[in-house]
């Protein structure tokens, strides 16, 4: 099956599939950002950005990775000296710590396990431990191990001591809820290339009043991620941009977010809810374990513990090279014993069924015995019993 006219399927975490709208007006003549056309698109991706955030507040746009994001919430929230507590149960939750030691602060490194969730009764003790921590930052959903932490639960908490909470949103935003309004989440970080089915190169943080307050009373230590400078740009009738903006991926992001407009964001939630419930039974059906908690509210990632009689790490490749399915490996301690295959963004029930064929096909090739179609089956079935359409989004 190998070959130059081998069709592949992207069932990663990010970069994630586009859809062809999404493709097809980047390909439009670029606009210059300070012309007319250009700024009534970045006024109507500014507003609709709101939408996923489920917020009222500002979404501060970066021409960066998710981790810009990420690094302009330890910019604006710490200085050299601040205690600040990172909680973290995997690759990306640890990408805080080492933001937060690289801007100098006293760090607090809680190391949850890598597979589990960050327990709020931990985050209770150790701000209890710590009376001077001002900051927490923790993570939503966990991309190296598909975990999906109880961020309202972590909110209460962490307020309930003083503290602003900042989270690292850039997997979870889009495909499981995170209602930063209602929850009371000072700080959510994302970016453009998962769920939110762009390509990458867009940064969002939305940062209420409370995280913005500290960020105005702390200057210095950063320009290019300064929030007050963007949030003043931003705040302008028309809008403006303190540094030239990504244009042609805000012209991807207006389509992307009005696809999400018009489906509606629970139903975009319930199509995940129902992605993830098909790869978690089609797991079970092979007789494999998930790696991690039991958890229905995980619908971003689903992390396969593979079998210790085959070569883990040849799972990936296998998947890619013989049958055309990029699926995500493990990372650093987990490599070679898990298999990650995502289902945040532009996803339909035929790609989770095909990487599923593909998966039982790579485990039988690796001498795991495998009744084919179990796992196929298995999704089917949840499929089915849902009565909804199973495609995925309109082109």
């Amino acid at each position: 099956m190998t070959g130059a006219y081998l069709k592949s399927y992207l069932m990663t975490a990010g970069p994630t599939p586009l859809p062809p709208a999404v493709s097809q007006v980047m390909a439009e003549p670029i606009l210059y950002h300070r012309a007319p056309a250009f700024i009534e698109v970045y006024a109507r991706c500014l507003e609709r950005l709101r939408i996923p955030f489920e917020t009222t507040n500002d979404v501060l746009c970066f021409a960066s990775s998710g981790t810009g994001a990420m690094e302009s919430a330890v910019a604006n929230l710490v200085r050299p000296g601040d205690a600040a507590l990172v909680a973290s149960c995997g690759k990306f939750g640890e990408r805080f710590a080492e933001l937060c030691d690289a801007y100098g602060a006293a760090t607090v490194h809680h190391d949850a396990g890598w597979g589990s969730k960050v327990d709020p009764a931990d985050l209770d003790r150790l701000l209890d431990e710590n009376p001077g921590v001002e900051v927490v930052f923790t993570t939503l959903s966990e991309t190296s191990t598909g975990v999906v932490n109880d961020v309202h639960a972590l909110t209460e908490v962490a307020h309930a001591h003083g503290a602003l909470i900042a989270v690292d949103a850039v997997s979870g935003l889009g495909a499981v809820p995170i209602p930063q309004d209602e929850w009371g989440v000072d700080v959510v970080c994302s970016g453009s290339q998962k769920a939110l089915m762009c390509p990458p190169g867009l940064g969002f943080a939305s940062v209420a009043d409370s995280a913005m307050e500290r960020a105005a009373a702390k200057p210095g230590r950063r320009y290019y991620f300064d929030w007050v400078a963007t949030a003043k740009g931003q705040r302008k009738d028309p809008p403006d941009s303190p540094f030239t903006p990504a244009v042609s991926i805000f012209m991807a992001l207006d389509v992307a977010l009005g696809m999400i407009e018009e489906e509606g964001l629970e139903a975009v939630f319930e199509r995940h809810r129902r992605l993830g419930r098909a790869a978690r039974e089609a797991v079970r059906a092979l007789e494999l374990d998930l790696f991690g908690p039991e958890d229905e509210g995980a619908n971003v990632v689903t992390a396969i513990a593979l079998p210790d009689t085959i070569d883990g790490a040849k799972v990936p490749k296998t998947m890619r090279d013989r049958y055309g399915v990029t699926v995500a490996g493990g990372q650093g301690r987990l490599k070679g014993r898990i298999a990650r295959i995502a289902h945040c963004g532009y996803f339909g029930a035929f790609d989770v069924t095909t990487t599923v064929a593909a998966f039982e096909m790579t485990l039988r090739d690796l001498g795991h015995p495998v009744e084919l179609g179990a796992g196929v089956g298995a999704a089917q079935r949840v499929f089915q019993e849902a009565g909804a359409p199973v495609a995925a989004l309109p082109a």
